[in-house]
């Protein structure tokens, strides 16, 4: 079985040969481990059997110099600083009025270039589930844009306004996602986007304000992906249970880099709930298993989350973070990845 077919049988709520595996790793640990292992991308990712491969839409539009000290800049502006991607420097719409915030110089879709696309996701001959589209982090841009305790704020006292900021976000992410599919739909697979609703101890917002504010824009990305044949699956760190059934009445197909150390998050209690209604993907302890435990201990602690995961299919087995971190022992990884391979097979 091909990795593209294990992983559209996974999504189909059926049994494939094997458990199909994720591998998402930050720059830092991915650069350790080709050096240490002597292998360059490719030989990595089939190092670890992962079944998943991704391309990239490419910026084009007009040149931005960062200012010092200014570690990355979102497509609405906002400019950011500290670790990874940071954290934003301003606000730009905190005291915006609603005239404002249609006013405000919002990111051209047609900056994003698309061309090479195809050829980058056939080059993989089918072998592989292809991910694609844009990541469209429209929750995170909404807090960048309002700042979040203004936002919740104007989410009671000024509704509309909030409406209006996520309408033009969402409006921009779903042209760029739309040009892609038009390009190379028939050669990916997958819609993946990103977008964290949780905290460590449960969700950022309560289920009625998800439902009112954020769930229309995901139905309409899920509705934008689904048109053009593809499985739409969410990246959500943190705790959300309580939000999940909401996801599942939109038609959202798989959630990703689930984190069983957060609250409600329990495996077993996941598959049981939600494990014929949506793929599951993750679980496998990045917090404190993979970072402190010992090769053996995580093969046990992988072992473990597949017993409950695998059966009926439906599962993805992966860290449950999709960076893992620089400071990640490599020997951890390995053995999940192997563990993964051993304890992941069907029949």
């Amino acid at each position: 079985m091909t990795s593209r077919n294990r992983v559209l049988t996974a999504f189909a709520h059926e049994e494939p040969d094997r458990v199909p595996a994720w591998c998402g790793a930050s720059e830092g640990f991915w650069a350790k481990a080709k050096r240490e292992l002597k292998l360059d991308d490719e030989q990595l990712r089939l190092r670890f059997g992962d079944d998943f491969r991704r391309v990239f839409a490419k910026y084009t539009g007009p040149e931005i110099a960062l200012p010092p000290g200014v570690t990355s800049r979102t497509p609405f502006g906002v400019e950011r600083i500290g670790l990874g991607w940071g954290q934003p420097t301003s606000h730009p719409l905190a005291a915006a009025t609603l005239n404002e915030v249609h006013g405000f110089t919002w990111p051209d879709p047609s900056w994003i270039d698309v061309s090479h696309i195809r050829g980058e996701a056939a080059a993989y001959g089918k072998e592989y589930a292809i991910l694609g589209g844009d990541w469209s982090p429209y929750w995170h841009d909404l807090i960048d844009l309002l700042g979040m305790e203004t936002m919740f704020v104007k989410m009671y006292e000024e509704p509309e306004l909030v409406d209006a900021a996520l309408h033009h976000v969402v409006d921009y992410y779903a042209a760029v996602s739309q040009s892609i599919f038009d390009a190379a739909g028939d050669a990916i697979d997958i819609f993946f986007i990103g977008n964290d609703f949780g905290s460590q101890k449960g969700p950022l917002l309560s289920e009625a304000m998800f439902r009112r504010f954020l769930l229309p824009h995901l139905a309409r990305l899920v509705d934008l992906g689904h048109a053009y044949g593809l499985k739409v699956m969410l990246h959500c760190c943190g705790g959300f249970h309580a939000l999940i059934p909401a996801m599942i009445e939109v038609g959202l197909d798989g959630l990703h880099a689930l984190q069983p150390s957060c609250a409600d998050m329990d495996p077993r209690r996941l598959k049981e709930e939600f494990g014929d209604k949506i793929l599951l993907n993750g679980a496998i302890d990045s917090h404190h298993v993979l970072i402190n435990g010992t090769p053996d201990f995580v093969r046990e602690k992988t072992r473990d989350t597949i017993g409950i995961m695998k059966p009926g299919g439906g599962y993805v087995a992966g860290a449950s973070h999709d960076t893992i971190l620089e400071e990640t022992p490599l020997e951890n990884v390995i053995a999940m990845f192997d563990a993964i391979q051993e304890y992941g097979t069907y029949g």
